[in-house]
């Protein structure tokens, strides 16, 4: 029985690059940070309120998984996420965001579920914010 899920992956090309941005840009802390296998690296990050599902910043590794493995995920950088991170406030975790040069691809929106909107990471990797309406 699958009891939880515990980590998800987010495809990078440069990891210090990319644990920069969630961290002084989004705001999430470093949770673990260690080598892992032959020339890779497990480095994963969360919310600071997030305690048990950490997001995998994963830089593909030809090293680990082959050549031709790593070429299919690296064409995966900036195309594979539609995660949703929720917050108390949409339009004020937006501009907190924004502020601190988040780009983002739409602005709050209210919708049915709440208020939305939509950034994106330093590879195009898209993420929707939600909040009460």
């Amino acid at each position: 029985m699958i009891t939880q899920l515990s980590h998800v992956t987010v495809l990078v090309k440069d990891q210090d690059e990319a644990l920069r941005f969630y961290t002084e840009k989004l705001g999430f802390e470093k949770k673990e940070d260690e080598a892992f296998g032959p020339g890779a690296r497990w480095l994963t990050v969360s919310p600071k309120n997030q305690k048990d599902l950490e997001i995998v910043l994963w830089k593909p590794n030809a090293a680990m998984n082959g050549e031709e493995h790593a070429k299919k995920q690296l064409a995966q950088v900036g195309q594979s996420t539609h995660w949703v991170f929720a917050t108390a406030n949409c339009p004020k975790t937006y501009e907190e965001l924004k502020g601190r040069g988040v780009k983002f691809v739409q602005s709050p929106e209210k919708r049915p579920y709440g208020t939305e909107a939509i950034f994106e990471d330093l590879y195009g990797n898209h993420f929707i914010l939600v909040g009460p309406a």
